[in-house]
């Protein structure tokens, strides 16, 4: 989650590179044994020379693959350090992003809601990493998209503390009692970044979420 995880992931690739770069024989080691064994093959049944040639061709084409898969390496490095570099730039602000599950952070949690046609009964449900419920609330009712702030405190009044993780649940019906399409999203300031796992991640506390799915930045 931090930027030591990055250097970290830098240098285990860098040494596998390495590694893989010395696999197998260069030119030069092939060279010099093909000379050995034709100074020391049997006069009377002599390889053929294509042979030999065939071989060293095969050689070629792969330091050449070698080559080319430890230049894709490096490219894929400076690409995944780019990113996190980009990253970079999310910290502090304040971002929206696809989801429905968030944690606390200074006893507010953030999510918005979007019905996709009007409503004649809405209920938002906030449950824990458990599954256990802990608020519930109605919300708004037209078509549209809402914000939503919990300030953490549980039905028995009871002020939660921050770290655990919270899932907020729309339910919405039409005067037929029939679904209305819902969908959420999660709001927060981005705290760092996580790469370790080779995508980057933006986190919001302890929640990781991909730059793809941010759909809006407001500056703090």
């Amino acid at each position: 989650m931090s930027i030591s995880a990055l250097a970290s992931s830098t240098t285990t690739t860098t040494t596998s590179t390495s590694s893989s770069s010395g696999l197998g024989l260069d030119t030069s080691d092939f060279l010099t044994l093909m000379i050995e064994q034709l100074q020391n093959q049997n006069p009377t049944d002599p390889t053929d020379i294509s042979d030999y040639m065939g071989q060293l061709i095969d050689l070629s084409n792969y330091e050449t693959q070698l080559e080319t898969s430890e230049k894709m390496d490096t490219i894929v490095d400076s690409m995944e350090s780019m990113i996190a570099a980009n990253g970079l730039g999310y910290i502090g602000q304040t971002v929206t992003a696809e989801g429905d599950t968030t944690t606390l952070q200074d006893g507010e949690a953030t999510w918005s809601y979007t019905l996709d046609s009007d409503a004649s009964d809405v209920t938002l449900t906030i449950t824990d990493s458990d599954g256990n419920e802990v608020y519930s609330t109605t919300g708004e009712s037209s078509e549209g998209t809402y914000d939503f702030t919990w300030d953490g405190v549980n039905s028995s009044g009871t002020q939660l503390e921050d770290g655990d993780y919270y899932t907020l649940t729309v339910t919405a019906t039409d005067e037929d009692g029939a679904t209305v399409d819902t969908s959420t999203a999660i709001k927060g300031t981005v705290t760092g970044i996580d790469s370790s796992t080779g995508t980057t991640y933006l986190m919001i506390g302890d929640v990781g979420v991909e730059m793809s799915s941010i759909s809006s930045i407001v500056s703090s």
